[in-house]
């Protein structure tokens, strides 16, 4: 990856990058910065296009990469989860995939059963209802080699009713139609213009997989096994974030965070990212800090959980919520505490409309918040009737990012949530319906488009 990037310094890019593999985290990050590498900010407004892989056309891609740049300079055309070097042979790690990410990421789950069905020759129609059980065992192993298919009970009729609740729809098979590309890239791109891509899973025998790696930069991602590697990893990435926000670390806290995140890289680098916010213009962040924001409680999962919601970060939020399920904590419980965020997020949605907080700006520093905006709110704490705000009784960093999170809601897509847990309440009280489904649904429902 450095060799990468200083070939970018030294203005000898590749013509096209592939970052692929099983470390979300780590593609993620790399993907960032060679775009940033690639483009300035300024830049990235007209000369970067960015295409997720569920909507992928291989002749689309071709058109953008030999159509000149709106501004003199590179122009990057960027895939992410690419299912370009997905084929039959990768059907036994699609549905790996699918069984791993339905239990956080049933929209994600959704879209890579749908890369499934495309590889495999079915359709979802015929997988509705029933219709799955009429795959034999025999067909499910001729089809998916390698995988015996036994527990695909537990999960296919599942992902099925995810697809069907999605809307999504048949398309042709992933993966065909390359031969274009891939003679564009032979033929040579416009002069600095670059093709990024991500993926997930890839087959090397296709010969897109080998022209990059003829012609560009192939890279590759794996998770790093066994605790010390982990923890050497979040190492290395949190140094160089915190060096970019001018931040440094005692030991104490190094060691506080990774025992309350396992050293985990994503669920890690989340949390330095609140650490940063947190401290504001401090430079050291010290285990007080990582204490009070780094919790284990079920106040701190619910806010995790209001806040993904608030980015419409759908993963984030099945995540938690698969989380608060794990700890025993029963669907009405975390139905309530939902509530009463929605509740909060509307209250502060409602106070900013008013111009009740004067001075505020969403994207201020916490250090700020507190010396010029938490004082009027909390002296609204203990007040009755109409005018007490319930938001004036919570520690001063939640009203911080409840105020910030509150700017990706409407008031009245606010209130219309909160007819729909009012009506979820009922329905866990009075029917046999799946809380749990209707949970998911409810996520669903808030991080769409």
């Amino acid at each position: 990856m450095s060799k990468a990037l200083l070939e970018i310094e030294k203005e000898q890019p590749a013509p096209c990058y592939l970052l692929y593999g099983d470390a979300e985290y780590e593609i993620s990050d790399a993907f960032t910065k060679i775009i940033d590498a690639l483009l300035s900010p300024e830049d990235q407004a007209l000369n970067l296009f960015v295409l997720d892989g569920e909507d992928e056309d291989p002749e689309r891609i071709g058109e953008n990469l030999m159509t000149p740049p709106l501004l003199p300079g590179r122009k990057v055309v960027a895939v992410r989860r690419t299912q370009l070097f997905s084929s039959r042979k990768t059907l036994k790690d699609l549905v790996k995939r699918i069984r791993e990410q339905l239990n956080g990421k049933p929209q994600q789950a959704a879209k890579t059963f749908m890369t499934f069905l495309s590889l495999a020759g079915w359709n979802l129609e015929d997988f509705k209802g029933d219709g799955w059980k009429a795959i034999s065992d025999k067909d499910w192993q001729t089809t998916v080699e390698g995988d015996a298919g036994e527990d695909r009970i537990k999960w296919l009729p599942q992902v099925v009713e995810v697809c069907v609740d999605l809307g999504l729809k048949g398309r042709s098979a992933t993966g065909g139609g390359t031969d274009h590309l891939e003679a564009i890239l032979r033929d040579g791109l416009p002069a600095g213009n670059v093709l990024l891509l991500t993926a997930e899973s890839v087959d090397k025998r296709k010969k897109l997989f080998k022209t990059i790696s003829e012609l560009g930069r192939v890279l590759p991602f794996v998770v790093e096994k066994g605790e010390a590697r982990q923890k050497n990893t979040l190492m290395d990435s949190a140094r160089d974030l915190l060096a970019t926000r001018g931040k440094r670390m005692s030991s104490g806290a190094w060691e506080v965070l990774g025992r309350k995140t396992g050293f985990q890289l994503r669920n890690s680098m989340a949390a330095l990212e609140k650490l940063i916010t947190y401290t504001g213009e401090r430079k050291t962040i010290e285990v007080s800090d990582v204490e009070e924001v780094i919790s284990r409680t079920r106040e701190d999962k619910v806010f995790d959980l209001t806040a993904a919601l608030a980015e419409k970060n759908l993963k984030g939020a099945l995540s938690v919520l698969r989380s608060l399920r794990e700890q025993g904590i029963h669907s009405l419980v975390i139905l309530s505490m939902i509530v009463r965020e929605m509740r909060l997020l509307l209250h502060a949605r409602q106070l900013r409309n008013e111009g009740a907080l004067p001075g505020y700006q969403p994207r201020m520093d916490y250090g700020r918040f507190q010396k010029s905006i938490y004082p009027t709110v909390k002296g609204w704490a203990g007040q009755a009737g109409d005018v007490h705000i319930e938001l004036a009784d919570s520690h001063p960093y939640v009203v911080f990012n409840i105020l910030r999170n509150s700017e990706n809601f409407s008031e009245k897509r606010l209130k219309r949530h909160l007819e729909d847990l009012l009506a979820m309440d009922l329905a866990m009280k009075s029917t046999a319906k799946d809380a749990d489904l209707m949970l998911e649904r409810f996520l669903i429902d808030v991080c769409r488009p």
